[in-house]
C-alpha cells in the first residue's frame, strides 16, 4: 500500500471509552495482523485511526475514496474476538472485499438482496453459529427482524458503518435505510462504533454522531485530501458535440491506442439515455466500451462490473450508479459529461482515477443547461408524490452551485478543493499540473506581474465596501458604475472608484467570484449577503503572499450564465484560531442541543450560522438575531444555549 496522504489526526476529543478499558495493542501485534491480510505497511493515519478505535471504543474515521478506510475495520476484526459488524450499501464492494479476505484466510460473508433466498438463509445460519469473524450486511436487512435477531445475539465487538454520510439528511447521498442503525446501535450496547466517509463537512459529521448517538468527543481523524496525482480540469461546452471532442481527447491523451489502451476510464453521464448512446459511440469508435445504469437488470450490471474490475472492459460509461466500492488501480481518466450534485459528490467519483498512485485525469465538462436541469431534478419530488423539504433542497442548491463556483474558478484545483473540504495543512500553493496552474505557469499570455496588480486593486474594492455590501457593489465601485448606495455612502469618491474601469463590470463580477474560490473573499449575511476580506485576501492586497490566480477571458460562455444566488457561505479555513476553537464549541452544543430534542443537527443552526456566531461573537439575545438563519423562533428555542457557549469563550 503506497502511502499519498499526511498522518491522520485527531479533530475531536479523545476521551476513554467506559466500556473499553483494555491497555494499548503493541505496534508489531498490528504489523503482524497487517502482514496476514497481505498488505506490507499502513499507510499513513491508518495505524493511529486504529490504534484509536481499538483505545477509545468510537471513531469517525474521515478520508477520501481509495484512502483505505475499510483496512481500518477488517483489521480491527482480525485482532478483537467475536464477530465484527459491517454496514455497507455498496454490494460490490463487499462481494470484492469478502473474495479478497477468504483468500487471505479470514471467515467472511455478506448479506445483501442480490443474493438467493436459500443462500441467505445458509449464510445466517452460519452467522448464528458464529462461523465469521467478519460479515458485511446492507442496510436494508435491518428490516429483517431475524437479521437483526441473530446479530443481537452474536459477540460483537465492533460495529463499523462504511458510507456512514448516508445516514445524514443533510449530506448529499442519504439513504433512508440507514436510519435505522441507531436502533441497532442500542441494541449491541458492548460494541466499538466506527464510522466510515468520505464527506468532511461538519454538519453531516454532527448529524453522523447523533444519528448513531456518539458523544460530541468522539475522536474524528481526517486523512488527508490531496490528490496531487490527479490532473484535475473542467472545460465549458456550448453543445454535444463540443462535450464530444472533449471527451475523446482526454480518453485519447490519458489511454493512448484504442486497441492496446494504457489503463481504463469512466465517462458519467447525466441520463441513462446518454450513458447508451455514449457507451455505443465508443465502442463504435474502437474502445470496448458497455453503458451501466440502475435501469438496466441486475444481472447485466454485475457483468459489466466484473468485467470492467478483471479489466475486459476499457470504458464504463455509467450514472453515478456505478464505481462505489470499484478497486481497480489502473483508471487513468474519469470524464464528467455533466457536473454531479456537488463537490463531494464529484471528488468521491473522481477520486476512482488514480488509485495506484500514477498519473490519472479527471475532466468536468459544464454547460450552461445544466444549471436549469439540476435545479428542476431537486424541486422534483419523490415517485410517491411527496414534495421535497424546502430548506433541503436550497441546501442542495448551494451545494451544487459551489461545484459550479469551483469549475468556474481560475483558482488551483486541488487547493480550491483542500480549502473546500477545510483541509488547510496540505494546501500546495498551487498543484502546478491542473488547468488553472497550467495557465497560470506556462501559458504565454499569462503575466504574473499584471494578474497580481489587477486583484490588488480588485480587493481593494472588496475593503472599501466590506461588511456593508455585495460583491455586485465591489464591482460597481471598480467599475465605475453610477449607483446610489455608492453615492449615498461617498463611494463614489474614493480614489478605488473606477480602478478596473475599462475592464467592465460584467467580467470583474467574474473576477470577484474567482478570488472567493481562491480563498481572498467570503461573504456575511441572510438574503443580502456583504463581502469580506479573508486574512489571506488582506495579505494578498498588501502584498505579502504572492497571488496565484487565472484571470477570467475577455468573453466566455458558462456557468455565469446561471441565475443569479446566495453565493455559499464561509468555509472553517476562513476562520482564525480563536474563531475555529468557538466554532467546535457550538458544534458540540448544536449536537448535544438536537440529541436532546430528537432532531437532526440543522434544525438547530446550519454550520454558516455557527461560523457567523464564531466570527462575530454575539453576547445578546439582539445581536444573535442579526446572524445569518437565526430568525425569533430559532432565537427563542436555541438562542441561550449558543450565547452561553459565546459567553463561556469570552470569559470573565
Amino acid at each position: 500500500m503506497t502511502p499519498h496522504a499526511p498522518d491522520a489526526t485527531p479533530a475531536g476529543g479523545a476521551a476513554p471509552c467506559d466500556r473499553v478499558g483494555s491497555p494499548p495493542l503493541p505496534r508489531t501485534d498490528l504489523d503482524r495482523a497487517l502482514a496476514e491480510l497481505g498488505y506490507e505497511r499502513f499507510r499513513p493515519g491508518q495505524a493511529e485511526a486504529i490504534t484509536t478505535l481499538l483505545d477509545v471504543g468510537r471513531l469517525l474515521f474521515i478520508a477520501p475514496t481509495g484512502g483505505g478506510k475499510s483496512l481500518v475495520y477488517q483489521l480491527a476484526a482480525r485482532l478483537l474476538p467475536g464477530t465484527t459488524v459491517v454496514i455497507s450499501p455498496l454490494v460490490a464492494l463487499m462481494h470484492d472485499q469478502v473474495a479478497a479476505l477468504e483468500a487471505r484466510g479470514v471467515r467472511a460473508t455478506y448479506l445483501a438482496a442480490t443474493l438467493p433466498e436459500d443462500e441467505i438463509r445458509a449464510r445466517m445460519a452460519a452467522l448464528a453459529r458464529g462461523a465469521f469473524e467478519l460479515v458485511y450486511v446492507a442496510p436494508e436487512r435491518l428490516r429483517s427482524g431475524a437479521t437483526v435477531s441473530i446479530l443481537e445475539r452474536l459477540d460483537v465487538p465492533l460495529l463499523a458503518v462504511d458510507e456512514a454520510h448516508c445516514i445524514s439528511q443533510w449530506g448529499h447521498d442519504f439513504r433512508p435505510d440507514y436510519l435505522t442503525l441507531g436502533a441497532l446501535r442500542a441494541r449491541l450496547p458492548r460494541a466499538r462504533v466506527l464510522a466510515c466517509t468520505a464527506t468532511a463537512t461538519p454538519i453531516v459529521r454532527d448529524e453522523i454522531l447523533a444519528r448513531l448517538d456518539l458523544p460530541p468527543d468522539t475522536p474524528q481523524h481526517v486523512r488527508g485530501f490531496a490528490r496531487p496525482n490527479l490532473v484535475l480540469a473542467a472545460e465549458e461546452v456550448e453543445g454535444p458535440r463540443a462535450a464530444r471532442a472533449a471527451t475523446d481527447a482526454l480518453l485519447t491523451k490519458a489511454l493512448g491506442d484504442r486497441t492496446r489502451p494504457a489503463g481504463a476510464a469512466i465517462v458519467y453521464a447525466p441520463t441513462r439515455k446518454a450513458t447508451e448512446r455514449e457507451a455505443n459511440r465508443l465502442a463504435g469508435a474502437g474502445y470496448r466500451a458497455a453503458a451501466y445504469h440502475a435501469g438496466l437488470d441486475g444481472a447485466t450490471r454485475k457483468a459489466v462490473q466484473d468485467a470492467f474490475s478483471a479489466a475486459d472492459l476499457d470504458v464504463v460509461v455509467a450514472t453515478n450508479a456505478f464505481g462505489m466500492g470499484i478497486d481497480r488501480g489502473d483508471v487513468r481518466a474519469v470524464v464528467h459529461l455533466a457536473p454531479p450534485g456537488s463537490l463531494e459528490a464529484y471528488y468521491q467519483e473522481v477520486g476512482r482515477a488514480g488509485r495506484d498512485g500514477k498519473t490519472a485525469h479527471g475532466l468536468l465538462l459544464v454547460s450552461p443547461r445544466d444549471v436549469a436541469l439540476r435545479r428542476r431534478l431537486l424541486e422534483r419530488g419523490a415517485d410517491d408524490g411527496t414534495a421535497p423539504d424546502p430548506a433541503v433542497v436550497e441546501h442542495k442548491w448551494n451545494l451544487f452551485l459551489e461545484l459550479l463556483r469551483w469549475a468556474e474558478g481560475g483558482a488551483c484545483r486541488h487547493d480550491a478543493i483542500l480549502r473546500y473540504f477545510g483541509d488547510e495543512t496540505e494546501l500546495l500553493g498551487g498543484c502546478g499540473r491542473c488547468d488553472v496552474c497550467t495557465r497560470i505557469d506556462e501559458a504565454p499570455d499569462h503575466d504574473p506581474a499584471h494578474v497580481t496588480l489587477v486583484v490588488r486593486k480588485a480587493l481593494s474594492g472588496v475593503a472599501r465596501v466590506e461588511g456593508r455590501f455585495g460583491l455586485s457593489a465591489a464591482a460597481k465601485l471598480l467599475a465605475g458604475t453610477d449607483d446610489p448606495r455608492l453615492a449615498r455612502t461617498g463611494l463614489d469618491r474614493v480614489r478605488t472608484f473606477g480602478v478596473l474601469r475599462s475592464a467592465g463590470e460584467p467580467w470583474i463580477l467574474r473576477l470577484l467570484r474567482r478570488c472567493v474560490t481562491a480563498g481572498y473573499v467570503t461573504f456575511s449575511g441572510d438574503d443580502r449577503p456583504v463581502v469580506l476580506l479573508t486574512d489571506r485576501g488582506r495579505a494578498a492586497m498588501k502584498g505579502t503572499i504572492p497571488v496565484r490566480l487565472l484571470l477570467p477571458p475577455d468573453t466566455a460562455p458558462g456557468p455565469r450564465r446561471a441565475p443569479r444566488r446566495r453565493p455559499p457561505a464561509a468555509g472553517p479555513g476562513d476562520l482564525d484560531p480563536a474563531a475555529r476553537r468557538l466554532f467546535e464549541d457550538l458544534r458540540a452544543a448544536r449536537l448535544a442541543r438536537a440529541r436532546a430534542d430528537g432532531v437532526p443537527p440543522y434544525v438547530v443552526a446550519s454550520d454558516r450560522t455557527l461560523r457567523e456566531i464564531a466570527q462575530l461573537r454575539p453576547t445578546t439575545m439582539e445581536a444573535l438575531l442579526a446572524v445569518h438563519g437565526m430568525g425569533p423562533v430559532k432565537a427563542e428555542r436555541y438562542g441561550a444555549d449558543l450565547l452561553a457557549v459565546v459567553t463561556r469563550a469570552e470569559g470573565p
